[in-house]
């Protein structure tokens, strides 16, 4: 790659906003005060804030750290006692410590936020230099090519040039030293720009990160920074910082070579996606009562939703949102019925042995409930709450091959997000196969072999959406899954 200056956005920059994002900010938009008032949303933010502190440092390799101990950092603090020795490549206090100038970089973007601060090159050097403030050393290849240990400038621009050579070779060159403050400048120009034309979150911050990492202005650091500034974009809009986890690394770095070629789209794409899972959790934040909240009036509050089953407005919202559910599970019925006949006319005209059903439960029937186990295991997976008393409902793709005594289903299940209702209905998939142990193959008459999830991206129907939109985004949704449930089921046909 050989350096160019930056670029602003394309003229059609805007088209690259995630469309199903903006209903669900709006929904977030309404709830949110008096969501931030419960002591759960004070928890989820907390977590959110270690969370970032500890992914954006792993996925750069400037410590590792397993699994086991990442979840308990996230949950009980930044603590080195937490650390065993065992779980990191380097010292438990080092490591600790840097989990906790990270902490406090997030923690100073939310400040400079609520400071209604523009951004500035100066800031930057800031965010750096607080990011990177116990690390006294960074590697660098000398001038005979050796790797080296080099003192680490903090908040100050490189001195020389940072351009990393690949496995095949080649080398990836970034801004060079003496066109950095220039390139800079441009940038942060060209987002104040982009701030007074109301750019898109997800837009911007994909810019931004993208353009920052182009110039690579410091020695090292780079990517916490440009995470940062992106998180900075989202927070500014009142949504959330950008965590980009381990699991989506090779997503993420796909994602910015794209960029690197001229497409944003998938790094704006990404960006927004995550954004949209975290609107998801904090809506689903309900496990304190409204009793919680301080004041009579609260607790009268509360005692009218008890008795009449909610506020007018909520009561609006959930039949609006029910309603639109109920539409969605239709067109999913007549999606699979198209999956079926399509399987028969390729397969069951040639194996009379092979058969192919479509089911369905709605949300008044009787069977609605049916999969609860499997309905909890993903919402675990997703880390929301689901609630099957705000909404039930299920459909089902089945496809039985009596000849090689197999039994497979493609499940999609309808249900509430949060113990109380905030305005969502996720839908959620899984695939689950049997061995049919008799001739007649009856339920009681198979035993499980394989069962998983294969929802990728949680489906959300929120009361906000026209009803017409939800539509159409539910049909791209359904067939991704329906395509990947398939293709658990014809890897399952080799077993």
């Amino acid at each position: 790659m050989k350096w160019e200056p930056i670029s602003d956005l394309p003229e059609e920059g805007e088209r690259l906003k995630l469309d199903e994002l903006r209903p669900l900010a709006e929904l977030w938009e309404e709830k949110r005060a008096d969501l931030e008032q419960l002591d759960g949303m004070k928890s989820f933010r907390e977590r959110l804030i270690r969370s970032w502190a500890i992914e954006t440092g792993v996925i750069e390799r400037v410590y590792d750290l397993d699994r086991g101990t990442t979840e308990l950092l996230i949950e009980r603090g930044l603590d080195s006692s937490l650390i065993d020795r065992q779980a990191t490549d380097k010292e438990p206090e080092l490591v600790a410590q840097i989990l906790r100038d990270q902490r406090d970089a997030i923690e100073g973007v939310f400040d400079f936020v609520k400071g209604d601060r523009e951004l500035s090159t100066s800031y930057v050097k800031e965010l750096h230099a607080t990011l990177t403030r116990s690390q006294a050393k960074v590697e660098a290849i000398d001038d005979l090519g050796r790797p080296v240990l080099v003192d680490l400038l903090r908040g100050e621009w490189k001195k020389l040039p940072n351009n990393p050579r690949r496995a095949d070779g080649t080398i990836h060159e970034y801004c060079p030293p003496e066109q950095v403050a220039s390139e800079m400048d441009r940038l942060i120009d060209m987002h104040l720009e982009h701030r007074s034309e109301g750019i898109s979150p997800e837009v911007e911050a994909a810019w931004l990160h993208h353009r920052f990492t182009q110039i690579h202005p410091f020695q090292d650091g780079n990517g916490r920074v440009a995470r940062a500034l992106a998180s900075l974009i989202f927070l500014r809009a009142g949504w959330f910082p950008l965590t980009v986890h381990r699991d989506r690394k090779a997503d993420y770095i796909e994602c910015l070579e794209a960029a690197d070629f001229g497409d944003l789209r998938h790094l704006s794409q990404m960006f927004g996606l995550l954004e949209r899972d975290e609107l998801v959790r904090a809506l689903g934040i309900g496990d304190q009562a409204v009793r919680e909240l301080e004041g009579i009036e609260q607790v009268i509050k509360a005692a009218r939703d008890d008795l009449l089953g909610g506020s007018p407005q909520a009561s609006r919202e959930l039949e609006h949102v029910r309603a639109t559910a109920d539409r969605l599970q239709n067109v999913g019925v007549e999606e699979l019925e198209a999956v079926r006949q399509l399987l028969n006319r390729q397969i069951s005209e040639y194996r009379p042995e092979f058969s192919v059903h479509v089911g369905h439960a709605p949300a008044d029937d009787e069977r609605a409930h049916w999969y609860r186990r499997e309905i909890f295991a993903i919402a675990n997976d997703f880390h929301y709450f689901a609630n099957l008393k705000t909404y039930g409902a299920w459909m089902r793709l089945r496809v039985i091959d009596r000849d090689a005594s197999t039994w497979d289903d493609l499940v999609f299940v309808f249900h509430g997000i949060g113990r109380e209702f905030r305005g969502l209905i996720a839908v959620s998939a899984f695939h689950v196969q049997y061995q049919i142990t008799a001739k007649g193959g009856r339920p009681q008459d198979r035993e499980e072999t394989a069962r998983e999830s294969i929802t990728r991206e949680l489906f959300q129907i929120n009361p906000v959406e026209e009803p017409d939109r939800a539509v159409a985004r539910f049909r791209e949704w359904l067939r991704e899954v329906v395509t990947i449930g398939l293709g658990q089921w014809r890897a399952g046909l080799s077993r």
